[in-house]
């Protein structure tokens, strides 16, 4: 196999001449190699109609000058093209200044587990398992539907060089399958949205996921057709394992990311080491999950993948650091500088965000020591505001609870609260942590993939806007 310096056409000597030259206009240069192989089948109306085949290449020349960031990038790693760069990004950058670079990295161990790679791909096969699965859904259901299914498979090459001297590689498997099923009973419409995505190879498609997707499509479509919207007003929720994660993700992860917080732009900037919620509680950002889609092995400035605590027992222990606002707050990068591609400049942004288990029992437990509220247990989309920690997020399905019970199943519920403030209500937190395997996409200035989790969690008070 070609090694990355072969496939990107650059000698170790070019590479620090080029940083030489980032280095007339800051004090740190790093560059960012990228060679993505992307592909797709689409399946709709019973038959994969459409493919698609993306090439991505090209290097990112990033110079610093204290917080002021200097960036290039050229689509050939033509020796000229990224001197051309490097001069560029210098420009910007001015002339050396303050940036002090944190000390070299350590050896990091894949979270990959691509057995078969993606190249060796018969794309009819993979066309034949997608028309089973869409055959699968309808069998599975007695209304009519309609499914449409995308299959996506990418491998990233990526090589990171910096004035350290440091030369780090990775290349990053990523396969994901989405699926939207609509069923119609009575003149009324279910959509169900399903998805997988692991950092692994070919090896992903079976006839095992095949299954977990198609009983999933289905899955209480009875309780779907029958939800209705509840009375609103401030009450108890229960959030259920796994996908509620993207409120953790959404209204406190970001929160936790550090450059909203060296910019006084987060609720959370000057509560490093203090209580922000009950003792038990931990929240952590993961890049080190086998298989995982937010998983990495290094991040997108050559810092090595890492887990991270940002809460820990209760208290407020890290936030979450790229190179940039670790040298500013003096401590170590965490591993969270990534970017979209080569045509951008790394910010902090999550990985795999979750809570970990807690020992208030179980679900069931947490249902029954409500009287009155609701029970989550897929979120849609939300909008947050990061300086106030204000959320809104859209239920798509759920159940009211009474008595202990859930009982009617409800849907078109918007769950309204603070994200500091919901993280202090959090009274119960259930044992049965689950990551979930979504196709979770961040969309923080660029887009990247992330993961999420949760445990069953109560929050004490929070606003249902219902009826």
């Amino acid at each position: 196999m070609m090694n990355n310096s072969e496939l990107f056409g650059v000698s170790a000597g070019q590479m620090r001449t080029i940083v030489a030259e980032g280095l007339k206009g800051g004090d740190w240069c790093d560059l960012y190699f990228e060679q993505t192989v992307y592909n797709d089948l689409l399946l709709r109306d019973g038959a994969v109609a459409s493919g698609g085949f993306h090439l991505d290449y090209g290097c990112g020349v990033r110079v610093l000058n204290g917080e002021k960031t200097g960036y290039a990038y050229s689509e050939s790693t033509e020796f000229q093209s990224l001197m051309d760069a490097a001069k560029a990004a210098a420009a910007v950058a001015g002339k050396p200044g303050s940036f002090k670079a944190g000390p070299s990295i350590p050896t990091a161990k894949p979270p990959y587990l691509m057995q078969t790679d993606w190249s060796d791909a018969d794309k009819k096969q993979l066309s034949a398992w997608l028309e089973k699965l869409e055959a699968a859904i309808r069998s599975r259901s007695p209304y009519p539907s309609k499914v449409i299914a995308l299959l996506s498979w990418s491998v990233s090459n990526i090589m990171m060089y910096n004035s350290l001297g440091e030369l780090t590689s990775d290349t990053r498997p990523l396969g994901s399958v989405t699926v939207t099923a609509i069923f119609i009973k009575d003149g009324r419409t279910e959509q169900r949205n399903i998805s997988r995505s692991y950092r692994c190879g070919l090896e992903m498609i079976t006839d095992a996921l095949l299954d977990e997707l198609a009983a999933e499509a289905v899955k209480d479509l009875d309780d779907s057709f029958a939800a209705r919207r509840p009375k609103g007003g401030r009450m108890p929720v229960v959030m259920a394992a796994g996908a509620s994660g993207i409120l953790l993700h959404e209204a406190m992860g970001h929160a936790f990311e550090a450059d909203f917080n060296r910019k006084g732009q987060s609720v959370f900037c000057d509560r490093m080491g203090q209580r922000i919620c009950k003792s038990g509680i931990s929240i952590i950002d993961d890049a080190t999950i086998p298989g995982n889609r937010g998983s990495i092995l290094y991040d997108d400035e050559g810092v090595p993948g890492q887990k991270t605590y940002m809460v820990h027992d209760g208290i407020l222990t890290s936030f979450l650091h790229d190179r940039i606002s670790a040298a500013y707050y003096g401590v170590l990068p965490t591993g969270n500088g990534r970017r979209e591609s080569f045509r951008y400049n790394p910010i902090p942004r999550m990985r795999t965000t979750y809570m970990e288990s807690g020992a208030d029992g179980t679900l069931e437990d947490l249902v029954a020591s409500v009287r009155k509220g609701i029970y989550v247990d897929k979120f849609a989309n939300g909008e947050v505001k990061i300086g106030e920690g204000d959320f809104t997020f859209y239920v798509n399905r759920g159940y009211l609870i009474e008595n202990g019970r859930l009982t009617q199943p409800v849907k078109d519920v918007n769950i309204i609260g603070n994200g500091p403030r919901a993280l202090a209500d959090i009274v119960a937190v259930a044992g049965d942590l689950k990551i979930d395997d979504g196709t979770w996409t961040c969309g923080k200035e660029q887009s990247v993939a992330v993961s999420c989790g949760i445990p069953s969690v109560l929050i004490n008070n929070l606003t249902v806007g219902g009826e």
